[in-house]
């Protein structure tokens, strides 16, 4: 009866230090706004007019912040504002605020490439999905998926790295 306690005993404790450890191993690595540092800087537009692109903040503060601009026919037709941060703890947000309108939260949803982030708003009919994938250090591809005019609709964006200042010779002109 004693040796069969002594084994049950045995048996439980290296259950319990096997567990300990495997929750040790589990734990991700906090979520950081550093994983986005590749979006720093300027942005074109591939095809579309000079000025139409992004720019975006280095990361401080757990903030990276961006701005976007749409130019068609030398006019600016529509713009945003953008912050990628912590919402909760461990929930990367990229929040939206178009043309002036209120901000929309969309969720980093998923990673299932190493170089493509996806942030969703179910909630929202267009767009519902945000898509980032990062191609290399000079080419970004952006998306916007979603229901638009009853059906399912996606807008890219290919965009290619440019001179910071180079957005501002194309404004001068």
């Amino acid at each position: 009866m004693k040796q069969s306690l002594k084994m049950l005993i045995a048996v439980a404790l290296c259950s319990a230090w096997g567990l300990a450890q495997a929750a040790t191993r589990a734990a991700p690595p906090p979520e950081t706004v550093d994983k986005f540092s590749w979006l720093t800087g300027c942005w074109q537009v591939d095809g579309a007019e000079p000025g139409s692109g992004e720019q975006w903040s280095t990361a401080a503060g757990g903030t990276i912040l961006g701005a976007s601009r749409t130019v068609k026919g030398g006019k600016t037709t529509a713009f945003e504002f953008v912050q990628i941060r912590l919402t909760v703890p461990g929930q990367l947000a990229y929040i939206v605020q178009p043309s002036g309108a209120a901000p929309v939260e969309f969720n980093l949803l998923r990673q299932d490439k190493p170089n493509e982030f996806i942030f969703a708003n179910l909630d929202n009919d267009f767009p519902s999905r945000i898509i980032y994938r990062h191609v290399s250090d000079r080419i970004v591809h952006a998306s916007i998926v979603g229901t638009l005019k009853g059906k399912l609709t996606t807008i890219n964006f290919p965009m290619s790295r440019i001179r910071c200042d180079a957005q501002a010779g194309e404004r001068s002109r």
